[in-house]
């Protein structure tokens, strides 16, 4: 065997020992991303999913190309540790950026925004209005999103001012102004949402999906209600409890 090809074969082998490493922490960077910043079903309705693996392939693709072209097993040992020591600060701080780039546009709140569910994201919040929500809400969740919802406008030109800024491209759910604890607007969100038979009647197609994703929440089909929910790429369906008025279940269905 040449010695090209020794090399080469050590080269590789670095290498794939880089990868292993890397795919390690990008696992465990997973478990932190979905487990805790993005649940389901929020890895999907907010690009988390996608957001993640682009920043992850990018990080894990890097530190293994860089090995297995600087890596020479003829160099000094110094010289190697201090190769690797720079190569994996370099693959450390693209991946600590990118995580913070997921954190910024985490999802922290489901929002009851009148007639339907809608996230929010950190990055969509004004620091500046984040004073006047209620004390509780100050500050924005690490642990996943929350319920919320939104308090009715106090009269017809407050509704118009915040219609007109909601057209304008400030969402209405992420008016913290606005905001108020889940539980003051039951009332409000079991009139909101609807009966599932009126889901089946509109998505005759979709009855066997709908019935699966019903059954997961066990509640009967006679007195689940839902609302449609939407996130930053996709509408879905919420299955709301008659009871309670909180979600107990998701369907990848756009219902409005």
């Amino acid at each position: 065997m040449t010695k090209f090809h020794i090399d080469f074969k050590n080269r590789l082998r670095a290498s794939g020992i880089h990868l292993c490493i890397s795919l390690l922490v990008a696992t465990l960077a997973a478990l932190l991303v979905f487990g805790l910043w993005y649940p389901y079903p929020y890895r999907e309705i907010s690009g988390g999913r996608g957001l993640f693996f682009l920043v992850v392939a990018v990080d894990v693709a890097m530190g293994p190309l860089i090995t297995l072209a600087i890596f020479n097993r003829s160099k000094p040992r110094r010289e190697l540790v201090m190769d690797f020591t720079v190569v994996g600060m370099l693959q450390l701080a693209a991946l600590g950026y990118g995580l913070w780039t997921v954190f910024v546009a985490r999802p922290v709140h489901l929002v009851f925004e009148y007639s339907r569910l809608s996230v929010v994201h950190a990055v969509d919040i004004e620091p500046e209005l984040l004073a006047k929500a209620p004390p509780a809400l100050h500050a924005l969740p690490l642990m996943g999103p929350t319920l919320i919802a939104l308090r009715p406008f106090k009269d017809a030109d407050e509704q118009f001012q915040f219609t007109m800024a909601a057209l304008g491209g400030a969402p209405l759910a992420a008016r913290s102004d606005l905001w108020q604890p889940y539980e003051a607007s039951k009332e409000a969100i079991l009139h909101a949402s609807r009966s599932v038979s009126e889901l089946r009647a509109r998505f005759p197609a979709e009855a066997e999906r709908i019935d699966r994703s019903i059954a997961k929440t066990g509640h009967p089909v006679t007195t689940l209600r839902y609302l449609p929910m939407v996130g930053r790429k996709e509408a879905w369906t919420a299955w709301i409890d008659p009871d309670t008025a909180k979600p107990l279940g998701f369907l990848p269905l756009d219902s409005f």
